[in-house]
């Protein structure tokens, strides 16, 4: 398990790569925000941008509760109430807060990253000005 990584992983690069191509740019990668590390943070417009391991994070196809017993249920249990506060935290700062999962990314990282502009732009940021 030491060579799971929780940093700069492929999803992440495809989509900071995306993002890159939609033409936005100052974002912080892995800056410390309220409640923890944002994956992708545009700290101007406070947008939060996670990209989540579908089964470290709990997605229905990848992790059902009780079919691991002991520590690995616990510790994605741990890591969904994480993401939950870490969520809260972050709205009650005045955050917009953008959850993808890595197989979306990874099948279409220009989709997500239009979802990112977007959501910059009802954020106040217009890209093309």
């Amino acid at each position: 398990m030491s060579s799971i990584r929780g940093a700069d992983t492929g999803p992440e690069q495809l989509l900071r790569s995306a993002l890159w191509r939609e033409g936005l740019r100052g974002f912080r990668c892995h800056w410390r925000g309220p409640g923890g590390r944002i994956d992708v943070a545009f700290t101007r417009w406070k947008v939060a941008v996670f990209v989540d391991g579908s089964f470290w994070h709990g997605h229905p196809s990848k992790w059902q509760p009780g079919r691991w017993s002991g520590y690995w249920d616990e510790k994605i249990k741990r890591n969904i109430a994480r993401d939950g506060q870490q969520n809260a935290m972050l709205a009650e700062a005045g955050w917009r807060v953008l959850r993808f999962w890595d197989f979306d990314v990874e099948h279409d990282p220009d989709a997500v990253a239009k979802s990112v502009r977007h959501e910059l732009k009802v954020a106040g940021l217009d890209p093309n000005t």
